[in-house]
């Protein structure tokens, strides 16, 4: 048990910009961050969801409760997930050959790929939020965050890494599979049970995320943390868009 909590926290301090109550580093339990990502995701989810019940609850002005719901992901973590997101625009929009592309994904400098994709998810992030009624239950963004990390996690599980990735070298047990798959089906079946035809956003999430990834993934030819996040980002934003429409 004490590796799983260890193994959460590293997870939560690595993944989560919400301070972690304890600071830890067990090497023994690093196998089992994967598995702990979507229970992050659950955390950062609990916080969405308050902040959009909250935001109802105080009658906040439409564009204002939108700017606080469509940056509230971003925020939690850091930041980390965007940054991913533009490292695979960068790579994935430059059409330049294989080679070339990874050099892309690694270069600590923004072209010009990068900040237009980041402009045009902030601004359509910022637009799903902003059309979300006051009144409509937001208990959704619970485990939409969730859902998006178990694509991530079982990605990063089931695929072979690049050489330069963090994953290369570290152990991704084939029971992980079969663990991630069960709490990706559990939080959609609750997502249902809970939310209604809102479940319906846990969808648009998988197939977004699907999309993204097998975009990223076959135009980099491997698995790394940076195509995670960039799926992650646009697998959440599909979800919101269909959560807006329902």
């Amino acid at each position: 048990m004490k590796r799983y909590v260890h193994a959460f926290m590293m997870c939560q301090s690595m993944f989560c910009a919400i301070p972690c109550p304890c600071q830890v580093w067990d090497e023994d339990a690093r196998p089992l961050m994967l598995p702990m990502l979507p229970l992050v995701g659950l955390e950062i989810g609990a916080l969405w969801a308050f902040f959009g019940w909250l935001t109802g609850l105080l009658g906040l002005p439409t564009l204002i409760r939108g700017l606080i719901l469509a940056l509230w992901p971003y925020l939690a973590t850091g930041f980390l997930h965007l940054d991913g997101f533009m490292d695979v625009t960068d790579a994935v929009k430059s059409c330049r050959d294989l080679q070339r592309r990874r050099e892309i994904l690694k270069d600590s400098h923004v072209g010009s790929f990068a900040v237009i994709g980041l402009c045009m998810l902030l601004l359509a992030q910022f637009a799903v939020f902003s059309s979300i009624p006051s009144d409509k239950n937001c208990a959704v963004l619970l485990f939409l965050p969730a859902v998006s990390r178990c694509g991530s996690a079982l990605a990063v599980t089931a695929l072979p890494s690049m050489t330069t990735s963090q994953y290369a070298a570290q152990k991704k047990p084939a029971s992980h599979l079969a663990v991630l798959a069960a709490m990706l089906c559990l939080f959609v079946v609750l997502g249902f049970v809970f939310c209604g035809l809102s479940g319906f956003a846990l969808i648009g999430c998988m197939a977004g995320y699907a999309l993204a990834q097998c975009r990223g993934y076959r135009s980099l030819q491997g698995m790394n943390g940076d195509i995670a996040g960039y799926a992650l980002t646009i697998g959440e934003l599909c979800g919101a868009v269909v959560f807006a429409l329902l």
